[in-house]
């Protein structure tokens, strides 16, 4: 040993290029159940700039791989307990240890050998006894793969990490794209009822009750997405109607009603033939809202499942909040009192699964309308303050 620390004192610097990709001495774990076999390898590699630790056995060598990264493993085959074979293949088998360069070191010379060793996962091998010029170029040529691999592994990890964090960025954007898209689409169909001061965030509530029922009927998220996008649009032909007509508090007469009526086709003639998905269901919804399960409805007649399902949706949301909600023509309805006429409706006016999805969603859409109470007052009081 006072050879071996005499040539430790005296060995040259560590080159540069016996760093791993961490800038810090290239790690190489040494396996072999004999000292005289450990000594050798360490009086090769440390005067070339190496970290050498060492093992002597199979289990030693699981563990030492464990506790620190490792850049190269030379692995005796022939050790007690665990052999060369088997240590390399549960090296191989773990994704944390498997780009790690194993050389088999051994005296076995078969071809069979060899073999069951590269089947193993073995890099390289290495006769017995070992040639310490052949251990320098072995070592070092499998120190540079480490090297390049744990950089690739490196850089794939920051890659998903960049790609993972400009998606989310990318969703979050996109979220907000489609939430001002929303919101631009409430204030634009709101243009369409904007003369009744009495309609409020009838809008918002119609279509996110759409939504709701949708949702309980199984309608997959993109679907519940488009509805709670076309649902604002169902009245949008009332921008074609005359204000007398439009905002009378009394009963329609014949020919009002006839004229009334129009708003749904004038709402489809407008929405049609767009290329956006949720417009051209837009364009269903202001054709098939009032259209009624038992076939009284209008502008088609349409009768059960011949009327969309959409517009069966948007129908039963519709009413509900006009039935909660101020109307020049009448006074807002109890919590029961709607309820009550929705159950009636069960079969004539609206489709039977629809409004028992529309229970079945009730403490739902009780927090849309109370997220959405009418704000029309208050904007009006502002206004009168500020003396417009």
């Amino acid at each position: 040993m006072n050879s071996l620390k005499k040539l430790r004192a005296t060995s040259p610097n560590p080159a540069r290029q016996e760093r791993n990709h961490n800038g810090k001495k290239s790690h190489i774990l040494v396996v072999d159940d004999e000292d005289r076999n450990l000594r050798l390898m360490e009086a090769v590699l440390l005067p070339l700039g190496y970290a050498v630790s060492f093992a002597h056995n199979g289990e030693e060598a699981l563990a030492k791989v464990r506790e620190a990264p490792v850049d190269v493993i030379l692995l005796d085959i022939m050790m007690p307990g665990l052999d060369g074979f088997e240590v390399a293949r549960l090296l191989k088998k773990d994704e944390r240890t498997r780009i790690i360069p194993i050389v088999m070191v051994t005296a076995l010379q078969e071809v069979e050998d060899r073999i069951r060793a590269l089947e193993a996962g073995a890099d390289d091998f290495l006769t017995k006894p070992v040639d310490k010029t052949e251990i320098r170029a072995r070592v070092a040529s499998l120190v540079k793969v480490k090297a390049y691999n744990d950089y690739m592994r490196n850089y794939s990890q920051e890659l998903e990490t960049e790609v993972a964090r400009r998606t989310k960025e990318l969703r979050k954007a996109f979220e907000n794209i489609k939430a001002m898209s929303l919101e631009a689409l409430y204030r634009l169909t709101r243009a369409a009822e904007y003369k009744d001061e009495d309609t409020g965030a009838h809008i918002q509530r119609m279509s996110h009750y759409s939504a709701a029922i949708a949702s309980t009927m199984g309608l997959n998220d993109q679907t519940v997405e488009f509805i709670l996008y076309a649902a604002p649009m169902h009245d949008i032909g009332k921008i074609g109607i005359p204000d007398r007509i439009l905002l009378k508090p009394g009963k329609l007469t014949e020919e009002e009603w006839v004229i009334m009526k129009q708003h749904t086709t004038i709402g489809g003639g407008i929405l049609e033939e767009s290329k956006a998905g949720y417009i051209r269901l837009g364009e269903i919804v202001a054709l098939t809202h009032h259209e009624k399960w038992d076939g009284s409805g209008y502008p088609l007649g349409l009768k059960g499942n011949k009327i969309p399902l959409v517009g069966r949706i948007v129908a039963i949301a519709d009413v509900f909040d006009a039935l909660m909600s101020k109307r020049p023509y009448k006074e807002p309805f109890p919590l029961e009192k709607s309820y009550g006429i929705i159950r009636e409706s069960r079969g004539s006016h609206f489709d039977p699964a629809v409004v028992d999805a529309f229970f079945a969603s009730e403490k739902e859409l009780e927090r849309i309308r109370e997220e959405f109470q009418d704000k029309q007052e208050s904007r009006f009081l502002k206004m009168n303050r500020l003396g417009l």
